[in-house]
């Protein structure tokens, strides 16, 4: 998902979060300023909530033997988050596949799995549950089980970006948009015509322009928007073929009819859950998201494009539901 800077606004790219970071703002001459709060915010993220850094906050509760202990109020924020969208997509997306997402080889920043030899465990072990970690907002305790290892993969990324785009669009007074490797959210007084986004069918590497694929040009006013698949970050390890997408059921990485689903809703958080939880439920998860009111986009591995309604089918601003 690309979005597209108009002549009124400023941009930036890097890299952050093991990932492609893009802010753009409609006041060009805000952009350094908001471009150096949005570092330091990620830089905190990346510091609580990443399962590849050994000196992380989250990494910590891998020894907490199932002990409450006191987090700060940024994870505790990460993990209701994560927790909201496992009941939300009825476990379908579950943080509690940590121990499965290293079983598999990502257990590192993803530059350095399609480097790794290492062999991987590839049997059927369904992930413990999200309803086992117990998080207790009043005290600003989480409970996390002995042996289960929390991966929150499939929603702080898309809450980085929600929780960033607020906070630079209050501070800098003008409109916002901030993409986290696809997973976008804006903020503030769009621009004439609404952000106007890209919506790819990745088929290629992570990060690369696809050599082939379909996709859409849609203006979003408010709210996130997020696309998920199975066909850009992949490896293979021991002559399997391996991508980053787990079902909490097996543990393994799923096999959907789908191979990109994009969703657009209140928030980049939602919208990043309802394509994770469509890539695991499969076959008819489009009435699903229909059931919920979701405009969004799905893929098939034979190039079908099938959408909900709400999605434009040319220019135009998808509403956004709760």
């Amino acid at each position: 998902m690309t979005a597209l800077a108009a002549r009124t606004t400023a941009a930036a790219d890097w890299r952050a979060l093991g990932t492609t970071v893009r802010l753009v703002v409609t006041d060009p001459a805000l952009l350094d300023s908001c471009n150096l709060l949005l570092a330091r915010q990620l830089a905190e993220v990346d510091a609580t909530c990443s399962r590849f850094r050994a000196d992380s906050e989250l990494a910590a509760l891998d020894t907490s033997d199932g002990r409450p202990v006191r987090v700060s109020p940024l994870l505790a924020e990460a993990l209701a988050v994560a927790l909201r969208a496992a009941e939300a997509t009825d476990g379908a997306v579950d943080p509690t596949v940590g121990s499965a997402m290293a079983a598999i080889g990502y257990d590192r920043d993803f530059t350095l799995v399609r480097e790794d030899d290492r062999p991987v465990s590839l049997r059927v072990r369904r992930a413990p549950g999200w309803r086992r970690v117990l998080l207790d907002r009043a005290t600003g305790t989480v409970t996390v089980p002995a042996g289960v290892r929390l991966d929150l993969g499939a929603t702080a990324k898309a809450w980085a970006a929600d929780r960033a785009v607020r906070t630079l669009a209050e501070a800098a007074g003008c409109g916002v948009l901030v993409s986290l490797g696809g997973d976008t959210a804006v903020a503030g007084e769009p621009p004439a015509g609404g952000w106007q986004i890209r919506v790819q069918d990745v088929t290629g590497a992570v990060d690369e322009q696809p050599a082939q694929g379909s996709y859409d040009t849609v203006g979003l006013r408010s709210g996130g928007l997020a696309t998920s698949g199975t066909s850009a970050r992949r490896w293979q390890r021991g002559g399997y073929d391996l991508h980053h997408i787990v079902d909490p059921r097996t543990g393994l990485p799923v096999r959907s009819p789908w191979r990109t689903v994009s969703v657009a809703a209140a928030d980049c958080a939602d919208a990043n859950a309802a394509t994770t939880a469509t890539l695991v439920k499969g076959a008819g998860a489009e009435r699903w998201l229909t059931r919920l009111g979701l405009p969004a986009r799905l893929v098939a591995h034979d190039g079908t494009v099938v959408t909900t309604p709400g999605w434009p089918t040319a220019a135009g601003a998808p509403e956004a539901a709760a």
